[in-house]
């Protein structure tokens, strides 16, 4: 897939780079607690549980391909299930090589307008009203996470940064449902934001592209992108239907999680476990390094001690997480992206051939 090449080609030092420092936090963070404990706790691990904790990530990728699909029969037509479950393997493979999880929606768009031609627009706002039902299980949890905050003894510089963690969230949240809802509002940000770097963009190119055709452009796909992004949202079947899937998922997520300290013979208190994942999340988004590497598994080792939980039992844990949710999809999103590439290629060869 071009797109996805030049990226990573353009990127390819900053994205090396990222993932050296990610790594290198990791190990630091384990130096400092022990990695002969860390170790040891790892080689209790239950494999059985494991491989059921996999078949779960496997559910909730399920879930959420269903979900996707149910949204764009609102927007645009019913698609191939199988083709979706591949296309959002590529999204989690670009949403965990870009820092706070940017590159995935603009690639499900992309690969939706190239091979099912659907329009980039309507791609896009199928994506972006996909992540905002995400939006409500957080919600929640960041109201259990306040009582967290406030009747654990985790220290006031933890609890700051655990809070503007959380209201950077709901704004972002909070700006996308707005924008989406507002047409106007988009408009005036989306044309005030390329206005600013239309002249750098155009020492880029050698193509002669007046501002006036690109602000018609963007007004154009605008228009289409906050149509269907209020159609999802106020068609009420689909609406309830995407909050219940996102509370499903939500749900598998962290009974997943569970089950990964239960591998290694470790039982946290369910309620502070199922706040502070979540909290570890809203980490991941927020963007920082790729995937959150590092800075997710300091903070809940600075969350989960306060609740009895010891630093080694919280890294082992993670790491054996990070490989179910993290290694495996983007080494699969890595092969599909591949496949994707060469089914561009060979697509753009024979348009070629025959022209």
């Amino acid at each position: 897939m071009q797109s996805t090449t030049e990226f990573i080609k353009s990127h390819k030092w900053e994205i090396i780079i990222s993932f050296a420092i990610s790594l290198f936090l990791i190990f630091i963070v384990s130096i400092i607690i022990g990695l002969q404990d860390i170790i040891n706790v790892l080689s209790l691990t239950n494999l059985n549980l494991m491989l059921l904790t996999l078949c779960l990530e496997l559910s909730i990728m399920l879930a959420w391909t269903e979900r996707w699909k149910l949204i764009l029969i609102v927007l645009h037509s019913s698609l191939r299930f199988k083709q979706l479950f591949l296309m959002l393997f590529t999204s989690v493979f670009g949403n965990n090589i870009t820092p706070g999880a940017a590159g995935g929606e603009p690639l499900r768009a992309y690969l939706l307008n190239k091979f099912e031609d659907v329009p980039f627009e309507i791609g896009f706002a199928s994506a972006s009203a996909d992540r905002v039902f995400e939006f409500f299980p957080f919600l929640l949890v960041s109201t259990l996470a306040a009582y967290l905050i406030f009747t654990l003894n985790i220290g006031f510089w933890t609890s700051l940064v655990v809070s503007i963690m959380i209201i950077i969230t709901m704004i972002i949240f909070g700006l996308i449902i707005y924008v989406g809802l507002k047409k106007e509002v988009a408009t005036r940000l989306i044309i005030s934001l390329a206005k600013r770097i239309f002249p750098f963009m155009k020492k880029l190119t050698s193509k002669e592209v007046s501002f006036s055709y690109v602000s018609e452009k963007l007004i154009e796909y605008i228009d289409t992108f906050t149509t269907g992004f209020q159609g999802v949202l106020k068609d009420h079947r689909m609406f309830v239907i995407g909050v219940l899937i996102a509370f499903a998922i939500w749900g598998l997520d962290n009974l997943r999680f569970y089950l990964t300290f239960a591998a290694i013979g470790y039982y946290p208190p369910v309620i502070p476990m199922i706040i502070i994942y979540t909290i570890s999340i809203l980490v991941s988004i927020i963007p920082t390094l790729p995937g959150a590497l590092g800075i997710r598994e300091g903070t809940m080792v600075a969350l989960f001690i306060p609740v009895g939980v010891p630093a080694d039992i919280v890294i082992a844990v993670s790491l054996l997480d990070r490989v179910v949710t993290y290694v495996i999809p983007t080494f699969i999103g890595a092969v599909t992206t591949f496949y994707y590439g060469r089914k561009y290629r060979n697509k753009k060869n024979n348009v070629e051939v025959k022209v």
